[in-house]
């Protein structure tokens, strides 16, 4: 009986140091909410042609860079589908002010700016006010740290 549970401690110690040197899976490309959805299911598009943020529809979707994205229009899915680039958050709709700092967090899609064109993101409008007190500056730090906080 000894015999065998010093064998099953030493498994069980073996397996643990075996899943710790097991690295750490990179994150995904695109922040994703747990259904699987873009910016919580927000319409990117929208911050672009209606100045705010929109909840898309499930009637209306279009897979890139391994999420899913919606739609409050087809016209919109269309037109997110010709130019993803453009219309997509920056940093994959992780947070901004997080990936300036080297690290990413979740958004919260009324947090949000368009700044030269591109769409950015924080966790809260509390993180979004430090953004914006440099914005040059953080998306700089951010660009230089992109996409290596995902590894």
């Amino acid at each position: 009986m000894r015999s065998l549970i010093s064998s099953l401690v030493i498994a069980l110690v073996m397996t643990a140091g075996l899943l710790s040197a097991t690295p750490a899976a990179a994150k995904e490309p695109v922040y994703q909410s747990f259904l699987g959805t873009a910016i919580d299911g927000t319409d990117p598009v929208a911050y672009f042609t209606e100045g705010r943020p929109v909840e898309g529809s499930s009637d209306f979707t279009y897979e890139w860079n391994g999420a899913t994205w919606r739609f409050a229009s087809a016209e919109n899915r269309d037109t997110f589908a010709a130019e993803p680039e453009k219309y997509a958050p920056q940093y994959g709709g992780y947070c901004a002010w997080a990936v300036a700092q080297g690290y990413t967090a979740s958004t919260d899609p009324e947090a949000w700016k368009i700044v030269d064109g591109k769409l950015y993101l924080n966790y809260d409008k509390g993180v979004q006010a430090k953004w914006e007190a440099d914005i040059p500056g953080f998306i700089k730090s951010a660009d230089g740290n992109w996409p290596k906080v995902l590894e």
